[in-house]
């Protein structure tokens, strides 16, 4: 732990004059300030990572090749950029035409999901929803669906997203609907929907439930919800190559799916564009996929600095968007940063894996929950990732990304249900434990690096007039000024003579642990601050930690 120097702050005049400390003055009220921005600090993590590449394509290799790919692309993203790509096998067998990160469309099914998730958000921004809108506000078809019990509530578009309206889990079926007219959505609807929960109780992957939202956007944004996110997402980010109807291909840049057979890999129908694609339609290249993930990355950390405005009821009025976000084409703005991490978060949590591993085989439990249109996962390392996987008849596809980190992986393959987020895994295991990648470094914010000092000199006299400027009204409530002199005073005796006073570690903007070091060990003192404007001390603890030469 880095200690400042005693003689650089104000604890050395309080050590060299003990009668000093009896009339400190008052510590000031501190102004509002920035608050502190987590950020890289460590000037090696690209050059760690490009040394891995070699071994990042050759896992990808692997993996395609035990699962027998007919071809397989990948992309890392860090930073913000684009920094590797690989390709390879075919994505036009029977023409032999080579798969390219560069050119060529793959469907990316479910992955599709959280377009149509921010599309909603936009719209929610705007003014033209809410998230709780019952669904029949905008679907009057949706009027035909029966409550499973009595004491429902509404299906809401909330529910829609986080999959927790009550429908079934629809994989298998939901991935024949992709190519349904909208009118026969409807007529769907006016059947009504056989229900497996009552809203809000349980987490079921739906297909169904974006198809739905994919029917509000195009109500709600009076075009189909194709065009809608086409103009407002995809040409933002300059998406040029990302198509929603196979056709629209050219022959030689489409990946065509295939499902393995006794003889070998054989072609699954292409599945046209439809009220489905919403859930899973779009095709589209690890080049512009990335120009999506480095939105979200972008979302993190939550800072200070120029927004887009506010959004505009009419989203053709693009949003110019300025230093310290990320741009699309032409200035666009797509969505602001707490949209975007309003997305990130679980809205439920769906379950649990208690015998995930990491790269060295050792046991890191993981909760995994859903967002909208994305899944959360947080290991028992602390290491939070957000990511969706995609598959339908011929094709599977996987994208993550690591708020916290920098990075993100994408991986497509035209096999049915191909399944690369076990790879993706594989990958990101190799970042995080063998590159080392380290999270970003919260710097102290400017109240916990005023309080510190104060705090330094408070637990080593107890003078009364810097307490009473200092702590809260429950501090001495909690414990006396006697009992804590007491045990303070226990505590830095094993320490001895205190030479210098640690920097704070924040956890928070306002909470912190710093050390003073003495001659015999080092005291380490945590501190919580309250949410009052002017932040005092409510929680303090005190705990010795004795150098390896005194013990």
């Amino acid at each position: 732990m880095k200690l400042s120097p005693l003689l650089n702050g104000s604890l050395a005049l309080l050590l060299a004059c003990p009668a000093f400390a009896a009339s400190a003055p008052t510590p000031a009220p501190v102004p509002r300030a920035e608050a502190a921005t987590p950020r890289f600090t460590d000037p090696d993590r690209r050059a760690r990572v490009n040394a891995l590449l070699p071994e990042i394509d050759h896992a990808f290799a692997a993996y395609a090749e035990k699962k027998k790919y007919p071809g397989l692309v990948w992309g890392l993203v860090l930073d913000g950029e684009l920094i590797h790509t690989g390709a390879l096998g075919f994505a036009n067998v029977e023409k032999k035409i080579p798969a390219t990160a560069a050119g060529t469309r793959f469907r990316i099914a479910s992955m599709t999901k959280s377009f149509t998730a921010l599309a909603i958000l936009q719209l929610r921004d705007a003014g033209k929803l809410r998230l709780t809108d019952p669904v029949v506000a905008h679907l009057p078809e949706f009027a035909a669906v029966q409550a499973l019990t009595e004491d429902a509530p509404a299906i809401t578009v909330h529910h829609l997203l986080t999959m927790t309206a009550g429908f079934p889990e629809d994989n298998p079926w939901g991935d024949r609907q992709l190519a349904l007219p909208p009118a026969d959505l409807r007529a769907f609807l006016r059947r009504g929907i056989a229900l497996s929960n009552a809203p809000g109780l349980a987490f079921e992957y739906s297909n169904l439930a974006y198809a739905l939202l994919g029917e509000i956007i195009t109500v709600v944004a009076g075009e189909p919800y194709q065009r809608y996110i086409t103009r407002n997402l995809l040409a933002p980010l300059g998406m040029r190559d990302t198509r929603w109807e196979y056709t629209e291909v050219p022959a030689d840049r489409l990946a065509l799916g295939y499902r393995n057979g006794p003889q070998g890999w054989v072609p699954e129908p292409m599945l046209h564009d439809g009220s489905y694609g919403a859930m899973g339609g779009l095709l589209t290249t690890v080049e512009d996929l990335a120009r999506y993930l480095r939105l979200h990355l972008q979302a993190w950390p939550a800072r200070t600095g120029i927004e887009p405005r506010a959004a505009t009821p009419d989203f053709s009025r693009r949003l110019l968007i300025k230093q310290g976000d990320w741009e699309g084409r032409n200035g666009a703005a797509v969505a602001s940063r707490a949209t975007l991490r309003e997305m990130h978060l679980p809205g439920v949590i769906t379950r649990m894996i208690p015998d995930a591993k990491n790269l060295a085989g050792e046991i890191t439990p993981q909760v995994v929950g859903y967002g909208y249109g994305w899944r959360w996962t947080l290991d028992t390392q602390g290491v939070t990732s957000v990511g969706h996987s995609g598959g339908l008849p011929g094709f599977g596809s996987h994208h993550v990304f690591f708020p916290e980190y920098g990075f993100a992986i994408l991986s497509f393959a035209n096999l049915t249900y191909a399944g690369t987020s076990a790879v993706n895994a594989q990958i990101a295991a190799l970042l995080l434990e063998k590159a080392k990648l380290p999270r970003r470094t919260l710097p102290p914010s400017p109240i916990l690096a005023t309080r510190t000092p104060a705090i330094a000199r408070l637990v080593q006299t107890w003078d009364e007039t810097l307490a009473a400027a200092l702590v809260a009204e429950n501090f001495f409530l909690d414990r006396s000024r006697a009992a804590w002199r007491e045990l303070a005073g226990e505590i830095l005796a094993q320490a001895g003579k205190i030479t210098a006073v640690g920097a704070i570690v924040p956890e928070n903007q306002l909470r912190g642990t710093f050390a003073l070091q003495g001659e015999k060990g080092r005291v380490e003192v945590f501190y919580t601050l309250t949410p009052e404007a002017d932040p005092r001390l409510q929680e303090l603890s005190l705990k010795f930690v004795a150098t390896p030469s005194s013990r």
